[in-house]
């Protein structure tokens, strides 16, 4: 086989593969027998008819046609692979020419958008800026922190007084559009001041006491009506406060594995001190891949951003939307320059993804999905979508290897030490992986080879 490479434009190349007769006739002989046994001939069982005797039922060009569909994908890959090609998406391909004769041979292209040329910056050259963690920050999360965990163990109690801003209240609720009802519900739970439910409830409800009722519009937040403005009435059926714990040591026993105040409200300030350099670590790593994206110049295949705009907009019904098309392709050539960035740094760091890295992503991406972690595997593998999360999880790995190299300052101009950060990420991320990660790795373990050379 021979095969010759022609470069269109910096992300999009065409590939001649010339197959000599010889090399196509395994695929012939295993057409002849796929077909041999589909078809019925008196005096031959199924499978066993002679080839030139299936020739004539179906004709040479049936055959090599059969041949060549069997053939074709292989042929491919190998000149793909010799060719040091890194594809993305589906071939165009185009049979030239079919050996209709001896000694004639197989011709196809295939037009196919690869990967361009990317040349990457010294990393130790590069310098990102991230805001300062100060202690006011930190004590004023902590607090924060604490008031959560009393109010989990607070207690709910019903009092006799107009509403306020945090009460609990039990109320009514029908909306009318041109003098009908559209919905109604009785004795439902809410939290003022949550916003979660109507717009404008919040107001209506603050002042009002039981049995007091507030009519207010606003726009419908669900239903076949969503959106519309209707009158919204609402009646007040009970009112009651949160009453938090004292701050002591019977509560920190009660809330916590700690026997005293002190200890707890030490662990609290750890963990908001250490959520506050996460933040510094995640708004680093943003702006690292931000800053590449501004310096480093390379093309996207445009017919990978064609199909990603044309099928976003058409799940959406809005293919005449010019100005949303705009904002799609914008965002589609952002996401691909970004993915086309993060592969060749990961190429450049020869990352390779392990078993156990791909199991914990597999979990980690589970629980944001609401699944068990064997149930999403499968699900993936189903989608073929394994060897994506596999040049994810290489993705994420080179970021983070560049991430140490970046010299990283804060607002006052300190270097700012992400290497902690990066260590106890991964430590919790192992922790969290220990007792789901069993459930996934049956599919990991299958999928880490398929991927593995992608990443």
């Amino acid at each position: 086989m021979k095969s010759a490479v022609e470069t269109l434009n910096p992300t999009r190349v065409k590939l001649t593969i010339e197959v000599p007769y010889e090399e196509l006739k395994p695929s012939v002989d295993a057409a002849l027998k796929a077909i041999s046994s589909q078809i019925s001939v008196p005096g031959f069982r199924p499978g066993k008819v002679p080839a030139r005797i299936v020739e004539q039922r179906v004709g040479k060009g049936a055959v090599l046609q059969e041949a060549v569909n069997e053939a074709l994908p292989g042929l491919y890959g190998k000149a793909v692979d010799e060719a040091g090609l890194k594809p993305l998406g589906q071939p165009e391909v185009d049979i030239v020419e079919i050996p209709l004769e001896d000694g004639q041979q197989f011709v196809f292209t295939a037009e196919v958008d690869v990967r361009p040329e990317i040349t990457l910056p010294d990393y130790s050259a590069l310098k990102v800026e991230v805001d300062t963690v100060d202690e006011e920050s930190i004590d004023k999360d902590a607090e924060q922190r604490l008031t959560l965990l009393r109010q989990r163990f607070g207690s709910l109690n019903t009092v006799e007084r107009p509403a306020q801003d945090g009460d609990f209240v039990t109320i009514d609720l029908s909306a009318v559009i041109e003098g009908t009802e559209i919905d109604s519900v009785k004795g439902i739970s809410y939290e003022i001041g949550s916003g979660n439910m109507l717009e404008g409830m919040d107001d209506a409800l603050i002042g009002l006491s039981v049995g007091e009722s507030k009519t207010f519009t606003g726009p419908l937040a669900g239903g076949d009506r969503e959106g519309e403005d209707a009158e919204i009435t609402v009646v007040l059926g009970a009112v009651k406060e949160r009453e938090l714990p004292e701050l002591d040591d019977d509560f920190a026993q009660e809330a916590s594995e700690f026997d005293t105040l002190e200890e707890l409200q030490a662990d609290v300030a750890k963990q908001a001190r250490q959520a506050k350099l996460f933040e510094q670590g995640v708004q680093a790593r943003d702006k690292v891949l931000e800053l590449l994206l501004e310096t480093v110049e390379f093309e996207v295949p445009q017919g990978l951003i064609d199909a990603e705009v044309r099928a976003h907009l058409e799940g959406e019904g809005r293919l005449n939307d010019d100005e949303h098309r705009a904002e799609v392709r914008e965002s589609s050539t952002r996401a691909l320059r970004a993915q086309l960035l993060m592969d060749a740094m990961a190429e450049q760091a020869e990352v390779e993804v392990e078993q156990q890295e791909l199991i914990e992503y597999l979990v980690m991406t589970a629980q944001q999905y609401g699944m068990e972690p064997g149930q999403f595997a499968q699900a993936m593998e189903q989608n073929n979508q394994i060897g994506a999360m596999v040049g994810e999880v290489a993705r994420r790995k080179a970021l983070a290897a560049v991430l140490e190299q970046v010299q990283v300052v804060d607002s006052n101009g300190t270097t700012v030490d992400l290497s902690v950060v990066i260590d106890d990420e991964d430590a919790d991320d192992e922790e969290t992986s220990t007792e789901e990660a069993p459930a996934a790795e049956a599919k990991a373990t299958e999928a880490k080879d398929a991927g593995h050379d992608k990443a």
